[in-house]
């Protein structure tokens, strides 16, 4: 078993920043890829922004490229995920998830976190 727990939404004006945070407990977090996911409502959840086991390797989603940073602290046991220059459409319900591997595919990953809203004002 895992838990993850994510904090650090909130509301912000179009153009701000937020850093989202995602604590990890209950098995090794350094050898799991991680993940960001967001569901916005009527819209499926969606791969965000991902980083391999040591943090070599990232991946982020083309609209959020550019303006959103995914980092994590072994040491710590979190995973972050710095957003800048916000936008409204990246309104949504933001979710950490762990998996074997780093991948986009939303279905793969096995432990997911109870989400943080992020609301973007125009």
């Amino acid at each position: 078993q895992v838990q993850l727990v994510e904090s650090g939404g909130g509301l912000v004006q179009a153009g701000g920043s937020l850093r989202l945070s995602c604590a990890a407990s209950g098995r090794t977090f350094s050898i799991y890829a991680m993940g960001w996911f967001r569901q916005a409502p009527g819209k499926e959840r969606e791969f965000v922004s991902g980083i391999s086991a040591t943090g070599s390797r990232t991946l982020y989603s083309d609209s959020v490229k550019g303006r959103f940073t995914i980092s994590r602290d072994n040491a710590k046991n979190m995973l972050y995920l710095q957003m800048n220059s916000l936008k409204p459409e990246d309104t949504a319900v933001y979710y950490c998830a762990s998996n074997q591997v780093l991948i986009t595919d939303t279905s793969h990953y096995d432990y997911w976190g109870q989400g943080t809203q992020v609301t973007v004002s125009s």
